[in-house]
């Protein structure tokens, strides 16, 4: 097990401390359990992107560069 640092607002500490009374669990547990559900949510989710759909070449089509046309614009026209 690793020890690292959380940073919480007085709101979410003091309900995490409300909480780990309530239940009778150490708060540390509490906040395994919890980044355990994050992960496991994020993990059965579709992985999504996203574009803001004209990119460089203004929502035309990708064409691809032929070696030729590569080497010019790499090396200079010939």
């Amino acid at each position: 097990m690793r020890k690292t640092s959380v940073y919480l607002t007085d709101e979410e500490a003091e309900g995490l401390r409300q909480l780990a009374i309530r239940e009778g669990r150490p708060q540390a547990e509490l906040i395994r359990a919890g980044i355990r559900h994050v992960i496991d949510e994020a993990e059965t989710r579709p992985r999504s992107f996203r574009s803001l759909g004209a990119g460089r070449g203004g929502g035309k089509p990708y064409e691809r560069w032929s070696s030729s046309v590569l080497r010019d614009k790499v090396m200079g026209e010939r």
